[in-house]
Formats: structure tokens, sequence, C-alpha cells
């Protein structure tokens, strides 16, 4: 306790951090209210039932400590609105609430889970995951007793006033609508499975993997119709994925791909290796030849017609073909997009409205290597731009997300792949100068069991040696 008082008697910055020096005891990261937060700390310490904030006070420099809680709060937002969790808006909100015990923070969520694990689906499929509890990182109820943060699942927010600083949010259990206040809106809806205006999209036994609604729906449809074929539509990462736990599964696997290759943004030469390693498990692969329709034969199977001709037989479809970022209410409030179609953001996540913050899979993010802007549906970057936006939003500055390399990582039927930078292909496409050279080494030492090869394509600038991709 002595050292916690005297560590909040020396405040004198903006953002002040203190820690009672007992192993893991609790750190608070406090602004809005400085004795309010150390008087939780020192009352979690367990070394005093509780510590008043006017007894606290009389111990600390009362001029500063009221200096910099007038300037924290007069800066702070009131009320923020989150619209979408899973990674990005779910980020947010808990970072919000660790810089701030007096904002109020109202989540709406479209559907059912507020926050979950959506990259383990495909594993859940085949119970590789075998409770579906395990892919919940927490639920409306933990949000609020752990952040107090008002979660309202199965809600829609279908339009926004700027000029009012207001959401229209639907219920879509009731139809109910209301208006919703706001002094900050973030915004992380994500992105849309692509389903293409083609013959037969919407048959039954067609489905997408991004909820965890679909996975429920895949496994119920295999074990419903006894399923003995497959064809994976799509070889990206949600594709590979599911190719590996359906043959898990005993399931005859097919992978149907446009291009040449499948995991496209990795160079053709490296994917090769894959290749090989698929077709030795079993898996047919049909590249280089697109899906043109699907039709449903009288025994309810169905059929994939490709445009190069050929018919591929299944019991069950997986359309794996990319994603969109849904960027419909940003662009219905004037918002601005990206010439990649994301909502265009600065560094500290901030639309064209400064009242208004987007993060995740529907922003358009910058390219560390080419400096141009993409668009990375990935876990990792939306969970750091959630935090970055909450860091902005309550005046934690300088906090700016720079950009991304794309780094990613997939696992295939015992085989490893992973990447970050840029690939050969994008470098020649944007014109920056590149040398590559490729290793194949052993994992650790030859003489040890359990060594295994690895391969790697390694390129980089040829004036200064900076990396540009692996």
């Amino acid at each position: 306790v002595i050292h916690a008082a005297h560590a909040v008697s020396r405040i004198s910055s903006r953002n002040a951090r203190v820690r009672i020096p007992r192993s893991q005891v609790h750190t608070v990261t406090f602004r809005a209210s400085v004795l309010q937060s150390a008087s939780m700390l020192l009352a979690s310490s367990r070394l005093l039932p509780a510590v008043t904030t006017d007894r606290l006070a009389r111990s600390l420099p009362t001029r500063a400590v009221r200096r910099m809680a007038a300037r924290a709060s007069a800066a702070a937002p009131k009320k923020v609105v989150i619209v979408g969790g899973v990674a990005g808006g779910a980020s947010c909100a808990a970072r919000l609430r660790r810089l701030s015990e007096d904002v109020e923070i109202t989540l709406f969520e479209r559907g059912p889970y507020v926050s979950f694990a959506n990259c383990g689906l495909p594993y859940a499929v085949s119970e590789v995951i075998a409770e579906e509890s395990k892919l919940l990182v927490a639920s409306a109820a933990k949000f609020k007793s752990w952040f107090n943060v008002e979660v309202k699942e199965a809600t829609e927010i279908t339009t926004i006033n700027r000029e009012q600083k207001t959401v229209t949010a639907k219920n879509l259990s009731t139809g109910e609508e209301k208006q919703v206040p706001y002094d900050v809106l973030v915004l992380s809806p994500g992105a849309a499975a692509l389903k293409p205006p083609i013959p037969g999209i919407h048959l039954p036994g067609l489905f997408t993997m991004k909820t965890i609604p679909d996975m429920r729906a895949v496994k119920a449809w295999i074990k419903e119709k006894k399923a003995k074929k497959a064809v994976v539509v799509g070889g990206g990462f949600i594709g590979l994925e599911m190719v590996e736990n359906l043959h898990h599964m005993g399931l005859d696997c097919k992978v149907v791909e446009m291009l040449p290759q499948v995991m496209p943004p990795l160079d053709p030469e490296m994917v090769e290796l894959l290749h090989h390693h698929m077709r030795d498990k079993g898996v047919e692969l049909c590249l280089g030849d697109g899906v043109a329709g699907f039709e449903q034969t009288d025994s309810g199977s169905i059929v994939v017609k490709t445009a190069g001709g050929k018919a591929h037989d299944a019991d069950v479809v997986i359309l794996s073909i990319g994603v969109r970022p849904e960027t419909k209410l940003a662009k219905d409030a004037g918002l601005e997009l990206g010439k990649r179609g994301g909502i265009r953001v600065d560094d500290g996540m901030r639309t064209t409205d400064s009242s208004i913050f987007a993060v995740g899979d529907a922003v358009e993010v910058k390219d560390l290597v080419t400096n141009e802007y993409t668009l990375i549906p990935l876990a990792g970057p939306a969970n750091r731009q959630g935090r970055i936006a909450a860091d902005v939003i309550m005046g934690k500055e300088p906090s700016k997300f720079r950009g991304v390399q794309g780094t990613a990582v997939v696992g295939v039927m015992g085989m490893t792949l992973a990447s970050t930078g840029a690939s050969e292909k994008t470098l020649k496409r944007v014109g920056i100068p590149y040398q590559k050279v490729y290793t194949h080494a052993n994992n650790h030492a030859g003489y040890y069991p359990g060594a295994g090869a690895v391969d790697i394509k390694l390129l980089f600038s040829p004036t200064d040696g900076k990396i540009l991709g692996i």
C-alpha cells in the first residue's frame, strides 16, 4: 500500500501506470478518475479490505490529481457505440473500458455471438475442436460482468444519422427499431463470404464458412446425408482448412480452383510443394478451371459444373472463394470508401467523419512493403486496430496503425505454409526491384529424430538488403 500510494503521489503525466510490487497482483491504467482507480487497485491487492477515495485523496497532491482528472474527463466521450463484435469491435470495447471506467459503451452485434474464434470453425466441423464452447471468446454476459459493456446481440444497425449522431438499431428477433445516440461511433462490420450470381448458387447442400451457425449447418448436413464426397470451391486459407477437416472425417475431397494454384497469395513454385503433398494424401486438385454453376440430381446430390465443361459430383459443397467488405452502412452514411472498396481510414482508424472510427475486415490498410492500400481480412490486424481506435478515442496519442505485412500461417494435412510481406508476383506487379534466394534445410539437426525439411524463399532489395517478403 505504501509503495502504491507513493507511486500515485508522484503522478505528473497524463497517462500513468501503477504497479503494486507484489507478484501478479493487479495493474490498472487510469485516466478520468485517478483516485477511483487507485482505490480499486489498492482494494484488489487484498492488503487492505478497502481504501476510500477520501482517505486516499488526503495523501495525494490534490491540485495535480484534479488537473489531470479534469483534463482527461474533458477529452473523453460520454457514450461510445460499437457496431460489430468478433475481433475488432470486441477488442475496442475491452480496451476502452481499461482506459476509462466512466465512458458508456454499447456494442451491437448482428449475429448470435458477440465474440468467437472464426478461424477455428473448420476444426469444429470435424470435432478436432470437440467443444463448441472453446470457440466462444466472450459472451454478452461476460462482457457485462468483466467490462461493464452493454452488448445487444441479434441486433442490426441499419442507418447512421451523422448530423444528429444517432444510429437506428433493429432487433432481428422482434423487428423493433429504436434510435441510439452516440458521441463516438466505431464500425466493425467485418466481411461477408462471396456467393457469385451463378446458376444453382442457392441449392441446398452449398455452404459458406463464416459463422458458428454456418459450422453447425455443415455438420448437420454431413451427418443427415451421410455425406461421402465433398467439393471445396476455392483454394484459399478457409478452403484448404475445410479440405483437411473433411478429409479427416473420411470424405473424398476435391478442390476446384479457378487459378492454376491453391493459396493464390504465395508464389507458384512454393505452392507446388503443397500440391504434391495434398495429392499424396488423396485430395484431387482441379486447377485453372472456375465454377460455372451447380445442379441437383434426383438423388439429392450436387453436380459442380466448371467453365471447362467438367462435372464433379458431391454430397456437400463448400464455397470458399473470398470475402467482400461489409461497407453498405458506411457508404449509405456518406463515408468515403477506398479504391479496393473498403472504408477509408487514417492511421488513427478515423473515417472521413472525425466522430466515426472503423476497424477490421471492412477497412483498407496500408501494405508496408508496397505502400498500396489493400484489404487484409485477418484477425490479428483487426484486434490491433480495435485497440488503437480505443486509444485514440480516449486521447491516448500518439497511437497509430502503421500498416500490415499480411503475415499468415496455415496447416494443411500435416504441412505448414507461412508467408509475410510481398510475394514475387506482387513485387513484379508494382515494379519494386528485388532479388531472391531459396534455402532448403532441416528444421533442426539431422541426427536428432524428427528432423524435417523447411523450404524458404526470401525476397530482398538489391540496394540495401531490406527483406521484402518470405
